[in-house]
C-alpha cells in the first residue's frame, strides 16, 4: 500500500508496571503537527460510521485510546503525488498509533467490536463555530468506493 503523502503514524510505547501503565501521546518536539490548535475527545458507540470530512486549512492527528476503529483516507488533492490513493488503518486498543491526516485528505472511520470507540483527536488549527473548516462528503461516496461491510465473519 502507497501511504498518501503527508500521512504519518507514530507508534505509542507503554511504560508498564504493576500499578497500570502510562503512555506519551503527542509531544512539540516530533512535529506531527505544524502547530497545535486544539484536543478534542468523542465518544462512538460500536457500528457507528463517522465518514466522510476533509479539512482545507487545519491537519488532524488521531488517536483512539479505548476500542477499536477501521480509519479510511482519501487523497483528492489536486497537487498531491498519491492523489486518487486510499489508505486504511486499524487503530485503537489492539493498535496504538498516531495517525497524522494532513488538510485536504478526506477520513472517517468506522468503530469495530462490540465496545465504544473513544477517539483524542488534536488539530492545527482551533474550531471556529462562526467559519467551520470541515467539508462532508457521504459515507457511501462513489469517488471514495470504499464497502464498509467486515468481510470474513
Amino acid at each position: 500500500m502507497m501511504r498518501i503523502k503527508g500521512v504519518k503514524l507514530k507508534e505509542m510505547i507503554k511504560h508498564s508496571d504493576d500499578r497500570g501503565y502510562f503512555m506519551e501521546i503527542l509531544r512539540s518536539d516530533e512535529h506531527l503537527l505544524d502547530k497545535f490548535g486544539q484536543t478534542s475527545l468523542s465518544v462512538s458507540y460500536p457500528g457507528v460510521i463517522k465518514a466522510y470530512h476533509y479539512h482545507k486549512n487545519q491537519d488532524d492527528l488521531w488517536f483512539f485510546s479505548a476500542g477499536n476503529a477501521q480509519v479510511v483516507l482519501y487523497d483528492r488533492r489536486e497537487d498531491s503525488a498519491t492523489r486518487g490513493e486510499r489508505n486504511i488503518f486499524y487503530l485503537g486498543e489492539d493498535n496504538p498509533v498516531l495517525l497524522t491526516i494532513p488538510r485536504g485528505v478526506i477520513h472517517g472511520y468506522r468503530v469495530l467490536g462490540n465496545q465504544s470507540a473513544t477517539i483524542l483527536y488534536f488539530t492545527s488549527e482551533p474550531y471556529n463555530k462562526n467559519n467551520p473548516d470541515e467539508y462532508r462528503l457521504p459515507w457511501n461516496d462513489p469517488q471514495i468506493g470504499f464497502d464498509w461491510e467486515t468481510r470474513n465473519r
